[in-house]
């Protein structure tokens, strides 16, 4: 039997004031440090060697792994950093804050901009104000498109080393992360719109040789809904 961990990073400075994120490269805020700070504490409980550690490209995820590892005392540790495991792109809507477009498209439009499987936003025309800090030629993203970028990048780098009982940890976000768990846990499209990753909350998941999840829960489950997968 062997582990995954997967770990939305800590608040961000947009997290706190309710805006779009996406690709937009912001760090933790105070409390964003003492989630990813807590959410060592409780991984270090479980004594898991791992032998390789992912994260994202945008800093909340790497600096959320990073001040976990400064927790675990890990020496040397083998880190791999890929923009497949970015935060989806929301395109036109990044920057803008949650309630003002709710209050603007209406709470059934964002809805969907945020949470349906294959409805992406409104695209990232080139006169946005977050054009030029945005280093991507993708204008914006549904679930899908992130879905098919994070699985790919899963079974081909991270899969074969869990496969060969390797411990693994992933720091990324919060639609990567749902992508993600589509995959792992078999969850439909339909279902996965009730899904909500909190921020520093370790996700651990055992497998049995064949990759067959046996266990599935939040280290923090006070902070979280029970995970169900098959549905």
């Amino acid at each position: 039997m062997n582990n995954l961990i997967l770990v939305r990073h800590g608040q961000s400075k947009f997290n706190l004031e309710r805006r779009f994120t996406g690709f937009y490269d912001i760090d933790l805020t105070s409390k964003g440090e003492t989630e990813a700070k807590y959410a060592g504490e409780l991984i270090k409980k479980l004594n898991i060697n791992f032998d390789a550690y992912f994260t994202s490209k945008l800093v909340r995820a790497s600096n959320s792994l990073n001040i976990i590892l400064k927790v675990l005392n890990v020496s040397s540790p083998q880190i791999y950093k890929a923009w497949e495991l970015n935060e989806r792109h929301y395109g036109g809507l990044t920057g803008l804050n949650k309630d003002e477009t709710i209050k603007k498209y209406g709470i059934d439009q964002v809805k969907i901009w945020r949470r349906s499987f294959s409805t992406p936003p409104p695209k990232m025309e080139l006169d946005h104000p977050f054009k030029n800090k945005i280093k991507s030629d993708i204008v914006g993203e549904s679930l899908k498109d992130t879905f098919n970028r994070v699985v790919p990048y899963f079974k081909e780098k991270i899969k074969p080393l869990i496969l060969s009982n390797q411990n693994i940890l992933i720091v990324f976000h919060g639609n990567s992360c749902r992508a993600l768990l589509m995959e792992i846990l078999n969850v439909s499209k339909e279902k996965i719109v009730e899904f909500e990753i909190p921020t520093g909350n370790p996700l651990l998941i055992k497998f049995e040789k064949n990759l067959q999840v046996i266990d599935c829960k939040y280290l923090d489950d006070k902070r979280s809904k029970k995970i169900l997968f098959n549905v």
